[in-house]
Order: structure tokens, then sequence, then C-alpha cells
């Protein structure tokens, strides 16, 4: 216990700046939550703190010691709450923040989800920027890409592809690419990454030796509902996850291009704050779109391959 005590107090103090904060969270003097971090780093024969008059910070051991010991309070806090609230009934108002294009997967399951849990209310946010979870009160948020926040809970989620495409019309008009190089004569809808303000490269696989496909975009947009409409009205090809285009695969209203020239896995996380007690609807909520909505089993329909 005495070793779990001076864990707390380092973590917290790590957390706050100050022995006076921590001590206030903990329920101890400044004094006591000091001297149980002397007494932690005695036992672990390293200094954690630089200390001086005026300031307190970790060294580079104490910074690499804290990611480690937050997780394990985390999830201690975690088991506890676990056990406290397994007999409640999941209740209350759950903060999703999603991206605009995943309302596609996400509202299809909803109704049976609100059946399951009649006392939970969803506050859905499509957005594609970047929120921050812990600032903005988010309980739970769907996100593809890189995840650099250390204080943030992951659970992957669906993979998925992103496919060219183009309607049937216009490919009438401008013919069928064979190979990547084919596409320079061809021109496209881009994609703006909302965040970023960068053009989504097309994920195309070119030969060695060959030079750099480059596509003329007569159109680009931030949202790729609007770049799928561009497409299906056959203003050009356009670069889309599957899952967005899969109906109108089915009804041949898109069809898929250079499908064997593409490396384009990517992949959906669920995420949450790591410092935020897991409560039951929260749990639920994230038990349920995991099992049911992103499973590594879902199947796209055969993709046709000829317009």
């Amino acid at each position: 216990m005495d070793r779990l005590t001076g864990l707390m107090a380092f973590v917290r103090t790590a957390d706050l700046g100050s022995f006076v904060a921590a001590g206030r969270v903990l329920s101890l003097s400044p004094s006591a939550v000091g001297k149980a971090v002397t007494r932690l780093e005695s036992q672990l024969g390293v200094r954690l703190f630089q200390r001086s008059t005026r300031s307190l910070r970790l060294t580079e051991e104490g910074r690499a010691f804290h990611e480690r010991c937050r997780h394990i309070l985390d999830d201690l806090d975690d088991a506890q709450e676990t056990l406290l609230r397994t007999r409640e009934t999941p209740r209350g108002r759950v903060k999703v923040s999603a991206p605009t294009v995943a309302y596609h997967l996400l509202l299809p399951v909803l109704a049976e989800f609100l059946s399951l849990y009649p006392e939970i209310e969803l506050d859905l946010d499509f957005s594609d920027r970047i929120v921050d979870l812990i600032d903005e009160g988010v309980d739970v948020a769907i996100r593809s890409g890189q995840l650099p926040d250390s204080r943030i809970m992951v659970r992957a989620l669906r993979p998925f592809q992103m496919l060219l495409c183009a309607s049937p019309t216009y490919l009438v008009r401008w013919g069928m690419p064979a190979c990547p190089r084919d596409l320079s004569a061809h021109v496209g809808i881009g994609f703006r990454f909302p965040n970023s303000g960068k053009i989504q490269d097309w994920p195309l696989i070119v030969p060695v030796g060959e030079p750099e496909v480059r596509i003329r975009h007569i159109l680009t947009c931030n949202n790729m509902e609007a770049l799928r409409g561009a497409v299906l009205r056959g203003l050009g090809i356009g670069c889309m996850p599957d899952f967005l285009a899969a109906a109108s695969l089915r009804t041949r209203k898109l069809l898929p291009l250079l499908v064997d020239h593409l490396d384009a896995p990517g992949q959906f996380n669920l995420i949450w704050p790591s410092s935020r007690h897991l409560s039951p609807k929260v749990r639920v909520f994230i038990d349920f779109i995991s099992k049911r909505l992103f499973s590594s089993e879902c199947q796209l329909p055969p993709i046709p391959q000829n317009p």
C-alpha cells in the first residue's frame, strides 16, 4: 500500500505541477506528498523530479515512468468504478464525435442501440474537425488516421479501403483507364483535408522507374459527400472510402477503377479520454459499436469490374 501511495502522489504531482495541488486532490498535506515522492525515488533508485525553489519538473526518467504509472492508475480506477456501477442502468447523455462521412455507418444501427438502452440520449456531432475530447466534453469519438494524444484510449474498429471510382457516363466520354499512367489523360475530383488543407494523394501503386502520375483536378472540395456527388454526376474520377461508394457500386451508378493498382488500407478507431471513468452509458456504447458496427467480418458486396 505504501508503494501505491507513492505512485499516486507522484502521478498527481506530475499532472498538476506541484505538491500543494496534488495534496488538495489526495487530501494530504504538501509535506506528506513530497515525502511520499521522495520515498518512491529512494525505492526506485532514480530521481523523478528536478526540484528548485521556484519550479518542479520531471526528469527524463520521470516522464517515462509517469506515462506508465498514469495508465496503471487509470486502469485501477476504472476497475473499481466498474465494480461499483455493475448494477446501474445505463442512462444519460453520451456525446459522440464522428467524421461527417461516418453517418453512413453509424445511423443505421442507432435505432437498435436506443431500443436496447432507452434511457440513453445520444448527442451526435458529425464533423471533420479534430476535436479535443477533454476540452469539449466529448465522451467517445470515431476517428481514422494518426492519434497523437497520449491521454486517449483507443480501440481499433472497422478496416476500410479507399477506392477510385467514376460514373458510367464519365467513362463513356473519357474511356476506362487501364493503368495508373492513363490517368494523366483524365480529370479528377480532389479532396482537401479540412484540418491540414492538404490535397489527398491518390493511393496508386506506380511501377519503379515510372514517373509520378499527375492528376488534373477540375474541382476540389473538403467534404466526401460533395466529392461523391460530383463523381456520380460524371464530373471526374474521385477517391473515396469503400463504405461511402458501396451502395452506388451495387447499383452500378459508380464503377471502381484500377483496383489492382491501389494500396489504400484505412482504419477507424473508437477513442475516449483515458482520464475519464467509463460510466455504464459510455461503456455500453463502446461495446455495442465495436461489435455491431465495426466488425472485421464486415464485407462489401462484390464489386463490378467493367462499365
